[in-house]
């Protein structure tokens, strides 16, 4: 039967029903306070989601199969550890290698987005292979990568970061940080792969329907290994931006950001029960949480109830989520 105008406009308001009342706060926010509609709280706020950004995307083609990534966060502390204890001054104090000479930041890069990739890879084996569900394959991973970090770092806080590397940061171009152009470009290698390449085609069959993706002959297999590689690789991404920017790392960092990151995918429109989801989803998800941080920091919200809103809004959306996927069958 078809639905009426009324219908559909009432299906539009409930199903983004959590986007319209964060645009509505924060035109809110921007009429009562002076300095939210500023283009230097625009910029800071686009620098804060950069890593966040990356994290969803990684997140997403996960989320798109049916999945999730509970090692997320575990694998952002990790990578943001080994990089931090690769690019330490040769004369800071509490250098992790005494007397050894800091090596090339994008050399690192590389090396802790294989060392991801290779856990990932391990995970995404799990899954495809011998069948364990997602969520207990990444929990099990979450643990192995914070036993490992622990073990390599001493859970000892790292800092004296060569310029060349806190410049990721600090640095701009064309008057907009570094770690915004990152993660720019990130979502346009991830939009190519979701929407242009034969891997993006496999992974939204897998999401809607894994039987008939066998059947119809996809490698469902070697594309779940690759998904949650490519997923770890981004991670390791985020940790190394995170690391830059807070010039200083420790085990715990990144911690509990697959949630937020989860749930901004769910927000966007990257459908949890699978087979659907976009680039754009995950930048809308991060934008909105992000916008309800800083507009409820400039309401004067009591930093700790604003872990309630935010448990709030992830809660809806994805009840939101799984009323359109009831209302489809």
């Amino acid at each position: 039967m078809a639905k009426t105008k009324n219908q559909k406009i009432a299906d539009f308001l409930i199903n983004n029903g959590v986007i319209i009342v964060m645009i509505i706060l924060v035109i809110y926010t921007g009429l009562t306070s002076k300095n939210f509609f500023t283009p230097n709280n625009f910029l800071n706020l686009f620098a804060n989601m950069s890593y966040r950004l990356v994290i969803a995307l990684g997140i997403a083609g996960c989320v798109i199969t049916g999945g999730c990534d509970l090692s997320a966060g575990r694998m952002i502390g990790f990578a943001a550890c080994v990089a931090g204890t690769l690019l330490q001054k040769i004369d800071y104090s509490g250098k992790f290698y005494p007397g050894m000479a800091p090596l090339n930041p994008f050399l690192v890069l590389l090396i802790v987005m294989l060392i991801n990739a290779c856990f990932g890879a391990v995970t995404g084996s799990f899954i495809a292979y011998l069948h364990v569900p997602p969520f207990i394959s990444t929990l099990a991973m979450m643990e192995i990568i914070y036993g490992i970090g622990l073990i390599y770092t001493g859970a000892t806080p790292l800092g004296g970061y060569i310029t060349s590397y806190t410049a990721f940061s600090s640095g701009k171009f064309l008057g907009v940080s570094w770690l915004i152009w990152i993660a720019l470009l990130v979502a346009a290698i991830t939009w190519f792969i979701f929407n242009m390449t034969r891997h993006g085609k496999y992974m939204y069959a897998i999401g809607g329907n894994v039987q008939a993706a066998e059947v119809a002959g996809v490698p469902v297999q070697k594309t779940m290994v690759i998904i949650y590689a490519k997923a770890a690789a981004f991670y390791a991404l985020a940790g190394f931006m995170l690391g830059a920017k807070a010039g200083g790392a420790s085990i715990n960092t990144g911690l509990g950001y697959e949630m937020e990151a989860i749930a901004a995918c769910a927000l966007g429109g990257v459908s949890v029960t699978g087979g659907r989801g976009k680039v754009s989803s995950a930048f809308i998800g991060v934008a909105v949480l992000e916008l309800l941080k800083v507009a409820l920091q400039f309401l004067g919200v009591d930093a700790n109830a604003q872990y309630i809103a935010i448990g709030i809004v992830i809660f809806v959306a994805i009840s939101l989520d799984i009323r359109k996927y009831v209302a489809k069958k």
